[in-house]
């Protein structure tokens, strides 16, 4: 079991998530509430282990997001969720950083937390399984962990799917919500996502064109563009040659 402290300034809403969503049955136990950041460091030091925070943004005396600044800064390996509505969604992005690995809109739906903890769990025993193995991240080494695992799965997915993949797609596939995975792929590779995806596209395409067996519409099609001129335009733009000029030269990019 991973121990989960649930963290809201509202007593119903802590009480709720507590009581009413089946943690055990994902790998988790409550071991701890508090109605704000300060109170959830104090149990944090004075309890048990905390793997896992899941908490409110907005907060009196400290907020969700200098929860977490503070537990980063003292380079305590906890994961942390924000759980918090629409309008603080823009708040939240100044926290990317902070080992924060998911948003979670409320009212937090059963399926999302199923989901969303489901998920959490096989990120922290792939993380032990390497440890173990002496082959895991450096605990204190930044990009690394859990946050790398997921990064990693979203590359694999896009170079498996390049041709169709899609944010909300990805988002799907590592539990998280679509506006905040993107955000957090820019903060943890510095590349938007859609970049990346077009990045993946123009190589696979260059690669294709090395291949004289296939005509410049067929592999237009194959990385997902069906209209062959926009491909064309795209390539030319990325690359500075159109695919012909590109075969035919004397180099390649």
């Amino acid at each position: 079991m991973y121990n989960l402290l649930i963290v809201d300034d509202e007593a119903e809403t802590r009480e709720a998530l507590s009581s009413y969503f089946p943690w055990n049955e994902v790998g988790f136990q409550v071991v701890g509430q508090a109605n704000n950041g300060q109170e959830a460091l104090r149990l944090i030091a004075e309890g048990e282990r905390v793997d896992i925070v899941l908490t409110d943004i907005k907060m009196p005396v400290m907020s969700g997001i200098e929860l977490a600044e503070q537990l980063y800064n003292h380079r305590r390996q906890i994961k942390v969720v924000f759980l918090s509505g629409y309008r603080d969604f823009e708040y939240a992005q100044q926290a990317l950083h902070f080992r924060v690995i998911n948003y979670i809109l409320k009212p937090a739906k059963y399926h999302v937390l199923l989901d969303v903890f489901g998920k959490i769990k096989e990120e922290l025993e792939a993380e032990a399984a390497a440890e173990n193995q002496d082959l895991g991240p450096n605990p204190s080494a930044p990009g690394q962990g859990g946050e790398s695992l997921i990064i990693q799965k979203i590359k694999e997915y896009v170079k498996s799917n390049y041709k169709n993949a899609s944010l909300e797609e990805v988002a799907r596939l590592v539990h998280m919500n679509a506006n905040y995975l993107s955000f957090f792929f820019k903060q943890k590779t510095g590349q938007n996502f859609s970049d990346y995806v077009l990045q993946t596209k123009m190589e696979m395409a260059a690669a294709l064109l090395r291949d004289v067996s296939y005509k410049t519409y067929e592999i237009s099609e194959k990385v997902g563009y069906s209209n062959a001129k926009n491909f064309t335009r795209t390539f030319k733009s990325y690359y500075g040659q159109t695919p012909s000029e590109f075969r035919n030269g004397p180099s390649s990019p």
